[in-house]
Parts: C-alpha cells; sequence; structure tokens
C-alpha cells in the first residue's frame, strides 16, 4: 500500500515578532533572507508558534525587505502575537512514506535578537 504523510519541510527556529500589523488583509511577512535560507515560498502556508504565549496558528507568507529582520504579523494574526515575542515558523510537505525515511527539512536559527543569518 502506497501512502503519504505530511512532514516538516521547513523551519525558522526563534525569531522576533517585529511588527504586529491589525490593519492588513493577513499573513505573515518575513524577511526575504530568512525565506531563501529556509526554502520558504511567498504565498507559502505556514504554521506560527508562539514561544511565550504558546499559540499556535496557520497564516500564509508575504515576503519581507531582504536582510530586514522583518518578521511581522498581520491582519487577524497580529492579535496572537505581540512584538518581542519569539516565534518559530513551520512549514510541511506532503510526501510519499518512503522517500519521507530520506527527506531533510531546511532548518534555519537565526538570532533571535536581530533575526539575521547567524554566519
Amino acid at each position: 500500500m502506497k501512502f503519504q504523510i505530511e512532514v516538516i519541510k521547513s523551519k525558522i527556529h526563534r525569531v522576533s515578532v517585529t511588527q504586529a500589523n491589525l490593519n492588513y488583509v493577513g499573513s505573515i511577512t518575513i524577511d526575504e533572507a530568512l525565506m531563501e535560507a529556509a526554502n520558504i515560498l511567498e504565498g507559502e502556508k505556514v504554521q506560527i508558534l508562539d514561544i511565550n504565549n504558546g499559540e499556535r496558528f496557520e497564516t500564509y507568507v508575504i515576503k519581507g525587505a531582504k536582510e530586514s529582520g522583518c518578521i511581522c504579523l498581520n491582519g487577524a494574526a497580529a492579535r496572537k502575537v505581540q512584538v518581542g515575542d519569539v516565534v518559530i515558523i513551520a512549514s510541511y510537505a506532503l510526501m510519499d512514506f518512503e522517500d519521507a525515511k530520506e527527506f531533510k527539512p531546511w532548518i534555519i536559527f537565526p538570532d533571535t535578537e536581530t533575526n539575521r543569518l547567524i554566519k
């Protein structure tokens, strides 16, 4: 029997929320450099895990200015975080069970204070 499972594809581990913009259509704006490093696409669905308050919710990604450190929750999601909260941003992919055994996700660990890649 062939079946698919959902596995972690990408993770930006522990970045700080820099903005919360309630008056926006919705989404999360992420620094383009972080998106590229974690292999996350604009428009991709992501899960946000707030370390400070335990909130877990889903939204989609908007590309932010490269090297800006921007992590901005927009629209209704802005009510679930506070500026300064530390979050994990994760995306998942469906894949064949056997392929999933070999798959290696893109996981990055930026500097939590600046949201910049550690070199």
